[in-house]
């Protein structure tokens, strides 16, 4: 372990080594890939804003991936910032560009569909049960509590959306922001790489945007809307969801509808749907505030 007074540099901490750019553009830059352009830079504000820079410039093709060692402004929902130690985790944005595939209207999915791509590619490279918080979220269990581990932050640039994702990998107890953080490592992980993690996530990332623009952006024909509910720890729960302007709704969480809104049932038994918002778990299987 480094002491703390030592100075900073690429291997200052041998036990998250940078990434292998070469390797992984060997691995995802395929002729027929999604991923067209892939680079690794060792610190930046925020990939997200980065490639929407990019992205309104005109100077971006869909399918690039930008990877950060580290962000110095990482941004999450509601402008709220991300911050970790360099190569603690995945943060990375990429940029795809629906087209007149599917309509406007459903580009909102994109986000989600990040989510379930994240979900599913974590699970199978890290052996971590990684669950869904609507709206963009991932949860993690420690010590049988549930942890956010990431979260994901989609925004429209230029002709098409640029998505972040913030994935806390090897991040120790005594470096979490928060009590409710959590990590793939303290979560059980059984492989904390970081290329293995972005590669298996970034390839499932490519088969859930094939699915979902192959049906025209339909949630329901693509499987997405099933397989995001499936996955989704805010279902079946008692929550309360914060709306713009400071109102807030409570009610049971009872569906992801075909627009990707949530669903809540309230107590005078009318069925709200919320586009937008945080939400706070009261109660459910799990129990607990989250």
């Amino acid at each position: 372990m480094t002491p703390p007074d030592a100075p900073h540099n690429r291997w200052s901490d041998l036990d998250r080594p940078p990434l292998n750019v070469t390797a992984l553009r060997r691995g995802l830059l395929r002729p027929e890939s999604l991923w067209s352009e892939l680079e690794v830079v060792e610190t930046t504000g925020s990939t997200n804003s980065d490639l929407a820079e990019r992205a309104r410039s005109g100077d971006l093709a869909e399918g690039t991936v930008l990877v950060a060692e580290e962000q110095t402004a990482g941004r999450g929902r509601l402008e709220r910032s991300w911050t970790a130690p360099p190569r603690s985790g995945l943060f990375f944005s990429v940029y795809l560009e629906p087209g007149d595939d599917v309509p406007v209207e459903r580009w909102g999915w994109v986000p989600l569909l990040a989510g379930v791509a994240a979900a599913t590619g974590l699970a199978k490279s890290a052996g971590v049960d990684t669950a869904l918080k609507w709206p963009n979220d991932l949860l993690v269990t420690v010590e049988g509590d549930e942890r956010k581990a990431g979260g994901i932050l989609g925004e429209f640039a230029g002709d098409g959306i640029v998505v972040g994702l913030g994935i806390n990998v090897s991040l120790r107890a005594d470096e979490l922001p928060a009590p409710t953080a959590g990590s793939l490592a303290l979560a059980g992980a059984v492989s904390t790489d970081r290329e293995t993690l972005l590669r298996a996530v970034l390839r499932s990332l490519e088969h859930w945007y094939g699915e979902w623009k192959g049906a025209g952006g339909d949630a329901a024909a693509s499987g997405l809307q099933a397989a995001y509910a499936a996955g989704c720890a805010t279902l079946d729960r008692t929550v309360r969801a914060e709306l713009p302007g400071g109102n807030s709704l409570v009610g049971q969480a009872v569906a992801i509808d075909g627009d990707g809104r949530l669903v809540l049932s309230t107590d005078d038994g009318l069925q709200q749907p919320v586009s937008a918002g945080d939400i706070v778990h009261l109660r459910g299987a799990a129990g607990g505030l989250t």
